[in-house]
């Protein structure tokens, strides 16, 4: 998803110095900045319209590449993701900028500043200016979204005592955290003293409205889309979930047959236990007999005669 999109394009397209140029590979958005010393002169009324031009192109080309968060289309609110598509409400919409000024603030040696800034209004331009009394110092601006951080200007080491560092963007997807952060970290000694200005102009009420339907648009053929994937994969589902109960039905009448045959089982193997000890026993009897003998068949076990009772 586009966070972050140039208001011009390259200088010797448009003849505009100090233009900034976007890499976009939808994964990682960076800009740099680029100063064409070659760019040729340009009329003010000239650069105000192409300016203008390259504002409304950029504004286009976020709103149609516009894709809802994962979360909003995760979400079970059917009416989530509006909330992004739609933007502020215009009963009260100003088209007022917004202002951040910071004039000769000091940073101790090794010491940072971060100006953090939200953006809430989609189609919003960013415009910023800083410099620094003497020598160098790091500058650098990140963008913090749901879906990631976004890096705006590489962190780097700039003198800005005699040209101011200059910049605008365009801010397409929101809600959008901007973070301006003066580095000095690397200075053991000497403190420096910045300025900056940072100015967040929102769309004009009819930008907004376009902005709207172009992003309808893009977020009506995003859920279409995912409605395609969710049918076939819920059609998958339920072929599976018929196979699966089919199955289970089989497994269970199975079950029952098993249960019954554990039960005829059960019922053998108690009458065999009962049958093996009775033989084990008998076997034991038999084998005492033919060892030892019988009892009866002893010699002190015969019988001795009776004497015959005297007549009186």
């Amino acid at each position: 998803m586009q966070a972050l999109i140039p208001i011009l394009l390259k200088a010797e397209e448009h003849e505009l110095p100090n233009s900034i140029i976007l890499n976009n590979d939808n994964s990682n958005t960076k800009i740099m900045a680029e100063k064409d010393t070659k760019a040729k002169a340009v009329e003010p009324e000239n650069l105000s319209a192409q300016e203008a031009r390259a504002i409304a192109e950029a504004t286009a080309s976020v709103d149609r590449s516009f894709t809802p968060s994962p979360t909003l289309l995760n979400s079970n609110s059917p009416t989530a993701l509006l909330e992004q598509v739609d933007g502020p409400s215009l009963v009260d919409y100003s088209e007022t900028e917004s202002i951040y000024v910071g004039s000769s603030v000091p940073l101790s040696a090794g010491g940072s500043l971060t100006v953090p800034i939200q953006v809430n209004t989609p189609g919003s331009i960013v415009e910023y200016a800083a410099e620094n009394k003497n020598h160098d110092i790091g500058f650098g601006i990140i963008a913090e979204r749901e879906e990631g951080i976004t890096i705006v200007q590489e962190m780097s080491r700039c003198d800005a005592s005699e040209v101011p560092m200059l910049g605008k963007f365009l801010v397409g997807t929101v809600p959008c955290l901007l973070q301006f952060k003066f580095d000095n970290e690397y200075s053991w000694m000497r403190e420096k003293v910045v300025t900056y200005k940072v100015t967040i102009t929102p769309p004009s009420k009819e930008t907004l409205v376009a902005g709207r339907r172009r992003r309808a648009e893009a977020c009506r053929r995003a859920v279409e889309e995912d409605l395609k994937s969710a049918d076939a994969r819920l059609d998958k589902a339920q072929d599976q979930k018929a196979s699966l109960q089919k199955e289970l039905e089989e497994l269970k009448k199975q079950l029952e047959q098993k249960q019954k045959s554990l039960k005829v089982i059960e019922t053998e193997e108690k009458w065999l236990q009962e049958r093996v000890g009775l033989r084990t026993d008998q076997t034991k009897l038999l084998e005492q007999r033919l060892d030892q003998g019988w009892e009866d068949e002893k010699p002190e076990a015969v019988a001795k005669p009776k004497d015959t009772p005297k007549k009186k």
